[in-house]
Formats: structure tokens, sequence, C-alpha cells
């Protein structure tokens, strides 16, 4: 297919035009993809078809968005992220948050090691990352910043533990992954398991790291000597540490798909929330709309993606991109540190889903059929497709975390107010995306991490 540089470029910046000018991000998407179309189809009319990009290749969007209406994978997505809401809105979250910071404050920086552990569950039980940033920094920064804790270890412990839903399962964007990369939904589960739990013992190093150096910064916050009262600390913590084993269960177990086990999920979280304190019509009504809201956004977005990526593929960018990309002499791990270069240069300016239903199709064929000497024992292209979208989930939760797009710091922000100031913001966030590039190292030279739960099926 020819490829067309100067058109592909006019259509990434018409798109990244539209955002600055404050389009959404669906109308951005589809937006430049139907005027490259027009402007092509036009052209076309007058040169005797110069381009592969006219309205009649363009209709095959059409079977794409149908694709997207039948793709059994997605169909996960709304009882997940019912499931987060209810954990949410029911106050359940809060309730766990508050009795981990009460039995983690009787030693020093143990406060910042309970948030990150809080949102661990969090990632497992709901996965919705602003609801967990925001319910993390309206509690617990108060509590940090009172007791003497610096804000730039407050504020980057809070955004980076509530980011960890993006990698933990049951995470909306490894679905979306799947369904992108026609990978299964529970080989992307289990694989980001151990990176998930591995970035977070990372986070549990860095702050112990911290309070040895700086302990004035990370004061003890409860007495020690008060006892801790263990069953309530049981009552609190036990019923969401049940429900996310029974989920994630479930799927590792092969007992249930993704799709049947976020019906449960979604059950089980009722349960536990009318146990709670119970739950009214009305706060029913409000997380089924919510939880309609955020679909209606991701699905209007993948319409604009696809037609996006159908325009950039006719135009022959997948080609240029990959050629771009791999080059006659670099070898593999060289491909793999380019690509995830700029993943990670993409994640500064644009949001993580339109990285991944329009940038990571095109890459991963491309590091998919690269020679890795590890993956002859297990095989070989889908572990190395697994491997790389891994890697890739990974880069992209630091797009929540760096300006100018990161979200995590527009939570936080708007949650606490004046509590924060921008500075501490951004300065407290730098030394958690160092190691979540880390963690991306370590997974590159022990793949182990990510291939050894998949490969027990």
């Amino acid at each position: 297919m020819e490829v067309h540089p100067v058109w592909i470029g006019i259509l990434f910046g018409g798109f990244i035009v539209s955002l600055i000018l404050g389009i959404p991000v669906a109308w951005a998407l589809g937006g430049s993809a139907f005027i490259v179309t027009g402007a092509c189809a036009y052209l076309n009319s007058h040169s005797g078809g110069a381009f592969a990009l006219d309205w009649n290749t363009f209709s095959l969007a059409v079977e794409r968005v149908y694709g997207l209406v039948e793709s059994d994978t997605l169909v996960a997505l709304p009882m997940f992220i019912l499931m987060g809401h209810i954990l949410d809105k029911s106050g359940v979250s809060k309730s766990v948050m508050n009795t981990i910071a009460d039995v983690f404050g009787r030693v020093r920086g143990g406060l910042a090691m309970g948030v990150i552990i809080v949102g661990v569950l969090l990632a497992a039980s709901t996965g919705i990352i602003g609801a967990s940033v925001v319910l993390l920094g309206t509690i617990c920064l108060p509590v940090m910043i009172q007791a003497g804790y610096g804000s730039r270890i407050s504020s980057g412990t809070i955004c980076s533990a509530g980011t960890l839903g993006i990698l933990i399962p049951p995470s909306i964007m490894l679905i979306i992954m799947a369904d992108r990369l026609q990978l299964p939904v529970a080989d992307l589960f289990t694989g980001s398991l151990l990176p998930g739990l591995l970035l977070a013992f990372l986070y549990l190093c860095y702050i112990l790291g911290y309070s040895f150096l700086f302990p004035n910064r990370v004061p003890v916050t409860r007495s020690s000597d008060s006892k801790i009262e263990w069953g309530p600390v049981m009552k609190s913590v036990a019923p969401v540490f049940i429900l996310v084993v029974i989920v994630l269960g479930s799927i590792f177990a092969g007992i249930a798909p993704p799709t049947e086990a976020s019906g449960l999920g979604a059950c089980g979280a009722f349960v536990i929330a009318i146990c709670h304190k119970g739950i009214s019509k009305k706060s029913v009504e409000g997380m089924c709309r919510e939880t309609i809201q955020t679909i209606g956004f991701l699905f209007a977005i993948f319409i604009g993606a696809s037609c996006f990526a159908l325009a950039l593929r006719l135009l022959g960018g997948d080609d240029w991109i990959q050629t771009i990309l791999s080059g006659n002499d670099r070898g593999p791990y060289t491909v793999v540190a380019l690509v995830l270069g700029l993943v990670f240069i993409l994640g500064f300016f644009l949001d993580w889903i339109e990285i991944t239903l329009v940038v990571l199709p095109i890459i991963s064929a491309l590091v998919g059929d690269l020679p890795m000497e590890w993956a002859d024992h297990w095989d070989g292209k889908d572990s190395i497709a697994l491997w790389f979208a891994i890697l890739c989930a990974l880069v992209l939760q630091t797009s929540f975390l760096t300006p100018p797009v990161g979200f995590a710091l527009f939570y936080l922000k708007g949650a606490v107010k004046d509590m924060l100031s921008p500075k501490d913001l951004y300065l407290g966030i730098i030394p958690f995306v160092i190691i979540q590039i880390v963690a991306v190292i370590l997974i590159i030279i022990f793949p182990e991490i990510v291939t050894w739960l998949p490969s027990l099926d």
C-alpha cells in the first residue's frame, strides 16, 4: 500500500488541534478521519484515484463498528464498572481505607504504606482510577498533612496508589487491550497480576527507604500502645478481599470466563453494600446511570478511534510507522525500547484510551514478530504478544501521572483544592514514575514475571 506521509501528518495534526480546541476525544478522532477522507475523495475525483482512502473504502468503518457491538470481550466492561461504582458509592471502599490506615499508622511511614495497600485492594475491586484517586485524596491526604507528612510524598503516594487499577485485574484497560489485540482476557489478567504486585512492592520499598532517610516527613500517626481491634478490621476488609478472590479466582481457575465473572462481581458488590449500610433505590439508580454514562463515553471513543485507525491504515500509516520503528539492523530489544519510548512520550499528551485503540494495534504486530529467544519454550508468538501488552499497560500507567494530561493529578487537585500546590503535585510523582520505569526494565529482563502464571494453564 502506498504511503502518504503528508496526509498522515494532517490526520494526526487535525486530531491534536481538535483536542487543543476542547473538542471531545470521540469527535476529534472521528471528525479528523471524516475531514481527511472527504479531502482525499475530492482529490481522487480530480486525479484519477491517487489515494486508497475515499468514501467507498471508508465505508468499511461500518463493519468495524459492528464488530465492536459483536465483541464478547467488551461485555465484561459494564459489570466491572458497575462493581466499582457500587463499592465506591456505598461507602465500602471508604470503610476499608479508614481501617487499613488505622492499622498501619502505628509505624513510621505506615500511613503511606497503608495507602498503597488500599490502592491494591481498590484496584482489584473497583478498577476506576478517578474514583480511587479522589477517595484516597479526600480521606487520606488531610490526615497525612495534619500528621506532618510532606506534601510531595503524600501526593505522589496517593496518585500512584490510585492508578494501580489500570494494571491490576480486573482492569478496564486490559479488557480493551484484549479486544484490540485479539488476546484472551484471562491471560492478560493472569499475566498482569505479578507485575501489578511487583509495582506495589516497589512503591512500598521506596516509602520504607524514604522513611529511613527523612523520618521527619513521614511520622507515626497512631499510638503504638493502642490495641488493634481485629474484629472490626476483619469485618471491614474481609468482604472485599473475598469478593476479589472469588471474581479473580473464578477467572484464573477457568471456572468462569471474564464476562460471567464480571456479573458475579457486580452481584457480590451489591450484597456487600446491602450488608454494609444498606442501599437505597435512588443510590442504585445513580450507580446504574453513572455506569451507562461511562460505557457510552467509552464506546463513543471506540467508534471514533475505529474511523481514525481505518483512515490511517488506508493512507499507509501502519506500514510507515512499522518501517520507522523497525529499521533494517535494529535488534529486537532495541525495537521494544523504541516502541515503549514512543508510548511513554505519547502518554504525556494523549489519554491511554486513544493510545490503546489507535497506536497499540499497529506496534503490537511489529513486536509480535520479533525473535525473542526466551519465547521458544511457550507458544512463541503469543507469549511475546502477552509480554508486550503488559509492558505497554505498565508504561501507559505513567500517562495518568505525567503532565500535561496526567488525569490522576487533575483528580487529586480537584478533590483537595488548595491543599496542594501544583509544584508539590508534579514533583511528588517523579519518584513513582521512575519506579514504574524500573518495573518496566525488570519485566524486560525477566519476562517470566508476566508469562509464568499464564503458562501454568
